[in-house]
């Protein structure tokens, strides 16, 4: 951001415009922010127990065009409460970016690996979710994935397909999950192979939230939404 920039950024967040940015106050209060974000880094995590995460990578161009990416995790502890976990810049989505970032929560004191991690499709962040976390499963976001298959499909074929589309995620147990998967598949296969086969490639990780004790949601396990990404989960907050 420019300097020009800070009064109107600080004004939707504050309610009224600050009086008095000069560039050297934007200046102090830059080296402000950024040393609370480095003692955030290195608070500890020692005892925490984050039983869901979230991942989303946020893209923005600077004003030297180049696309930066903000890496973000939420965490979720057995009470049901969110936290801010992890948040720091990355180069895309990579692996090495992803890596990094869940090494440094482990580093902070993350020594119990989240029981579920909740995610789009980057490839960088499933790449190095297991190097850091093994026992960790994956559930990819029903929200993207919903959008995606739709997509293949005529107009008119939507909205009954998308009916279908929640009778998996919102089964109570891994078996109607199952069998509302294979319903959609054999309903769409021969008449519109490129939305199903889009939803059969990601099936395991598509219903791994139907093996756990209460689904996980946007919002508490049990709510009965559907398992979106850090992205709906922000836009949808409970």
């Amino acid at each position: 951001m420019s300097s020009g920039d800070f009064s109107e950024a600080l004004s939707s967040l504050l309610g009224e415009a600050p009086k008095g940015l000069s560039p050297a106050t934007i200046g102090r209060l830059k080296a402000k922010w950024s040393e609370e974000h480095r003692s955030w880094q290195q608070r500890s995590l020692q005892q925490q127990r984050y039983v869901h995460i979230w991942a989303d990578g946020i893209y923005f161009t600077t004003r030297a065009d180049e696309r930066q990416c903000l890496l973000v995790i939420l965490g979720m502890t057995d009470k049901g409460h969110k936290e801010l976990l992890g948040l720091e810049m990355g180069y895309r989505e990579s692996e090495l970016s992803w890596k990094a970032l869940l090494l440094r929560l482990k580093d902070q004191g993350l020594d119990q690996a989240p029981r579920l991690a909740i995610g789009d499709g980057a490839l960088g962040f499933w790449k190095a979710l297991p190097q850091v976390f093994p026992t960790t499963k994956a559930q990819r976001c029903w929200v993207h994935k919903t959008a995606n298959v739709l997509n293949k499909l005529p107009k008119r074929q939507q909205p009954e397909a998308k009916q279908a589309l929640w009778e998996i995620y919102r089964a109570d147990n891994k078996t109607e999950a199952n069998q509302a998967f294979h319903r959609f598949i054999q309903t769409y296969q021969a008449k519109y192979p490129e939305a199903t086969q889009g939803l059969a490639k990601d099936r395991d990780v598509l219903v791994t939230f139907s093996d756990l004790p209460g689904q996980v949601s946007g919002g508490h396990p049990g709510s009965g939404q559907r398992p979106g990404c850090l992205g709906h989960l922000l836009r949808f907050p409970r």
